[in-house]
C-alpha cells in the first residue's frame, strides 16, 4: 500500500514465520527476504520522508485459514484449527480487524517517526 498523503508504504508477508521450519526452506527464505527488502526500501525512501514497515501476523481467522486447515487434515479442518490455535500462546487466531488497526496506525500521523521496523502481531507465537 502506498499512501501519498501520509507517505507510508507497507510490505505485508502472508504470515509470521520469522523463525525457521524444517522442510520449508524456500518458504522461510522468502519470508526472511521480505525483511531485507523492507529495510532497504526504508533506507532508500527515507530522504523523501516515505516510511516503510512490515507486518507479520499469525494465522488470521478467515477463509484462507479454513482452506489451509482442510488441506492439512482433509475432513478434519476443525481439528486442525484447534491444533493451530493451540500453538499460539493467546490460544486463538488473529481477527482481521486486529491486523487492520495496526495498518491504520502505521498509515496515520501517529506513526510519523516509525520506519524500517517489523511488527509481529501473532498472539505471542514467535516467542515460543
Amino acid at each position: 500500500m502506498v499512501n501519498d498523503a501520509n507517505k507510508q508504504q507497507l510490505l505485508r508477508p502472508i504470515d509470521t514465520d520469522l523463525t525457521a521450519s524444517p522442510n520449508f526452506v524456500a518458504y522461510t527464505t522468502s519470508k526472511h527476504a521480505t525483511l531485507g527488502i523492507m529495510k532497504t526500501a526504508a533506507l532508500e525512501a527515507a530522504p523523501r520522508k516515505i516510511r516503510v514497515n512490515s507486518i507479520h501476523p499469525s494465522p488470521v481467522d478467515n477463509r484462507m485459514m479454513r482452506s489451509i486447515e482442510e488441506g492439512y487434515e482433509p475432513g478434519k479442518g476443525a481439528d486442525a484449527q484447534k491444533a493451530f490455535a493451540a500453538s499460539i500462546p493467546l490460544g486463538r487466531y488473529a481477527a482481521p480487524l486486529e491486523i487492520s488497526k495496526l495498518v491504520l496506525f502505521l498509515g496515520s500521523d501517529d506513526s510519523q517517526f516509525i520506519t524500517g521496523t517489523q511488527y509481529v502481531i501473532d498472539g505471542g507465537q514467535t516467542i515460543k
